[in-house]
């Protein structure tokens, strides 16, 4: 996985995914998270109970980020409907070069801000892309450390038990 933190040259759409899939760990508490979004609108991830919250942390320089962001955005509004949001936590860049980068590779989910990059080393390990899946009751279940194709049989293994579980209201 010190490919994915350092980035690996730009891979065709085609290209399979590297990722590891590790349980969140028992012993480690849920870290908070209130983050601004690109818009300065503030975001707390315990608003979002009820819901499963998938926080992808991104950069715009990772490549392996880029890779997966087509199938993480069509996976976002493919699922929405079911209860899904998905939250691209940036690391430690302006909004001004993330909305340059989005000119570029647009995507359609919410953006949010990690300015100091605290977050990030509250959540993951720090490689690039992780994404922490997190069920309707609040807590995370495993990380995705690495680049995964978001439509695929193995995205949809880990979505389907957390999507299926019951609304909390």
């Amino acid at each position: 996985m010190a490919a994915a933190a350092l980035g690996l040259p730009l891979l065709p759409a085609t290209a399979s995914a590297a990722y590891v899939v590790r349980p969140w760990p028992a012993a480690k508490p849920v870290p908070e998270l209130e983050l601004a979004d690109l818009d300065g609108k503030p975001w707390k991830l315990a608003a979002h109970a009820g819901q499963v919250v998938v926080l992808n942390f991104w950069a715009t320089w990772c490549e392996p980020c880029r890779l997966e962001m087509p199938s993480l955005a069509a996976m976002a509004a493919r699922l929405k409907p079911r209860g899904l949001i998905v939250c691209a936590v940036n690391y430690r860049e302006s909004a001004e070069l993330i909305r340059q980068f989005l000119e570029r590779l647009p995507f359609k989910a919410t953006i949010l801000l990690d300015a100091d990059g605290d977050a990030a080393t509250e959540w993951t390990p720090r490689v690039f892309p992780t994404s922490v899946l997190i069920g309707r009751s609040g807590k995370p279940s495993a990380m995705v450390l690495g680049d995964l194709d978001w439509g695929g049989p193995a995205a949809k293994e880990l979505l389907d038990p957390l999507l299926a579980a019951p609304h909390k209201t």
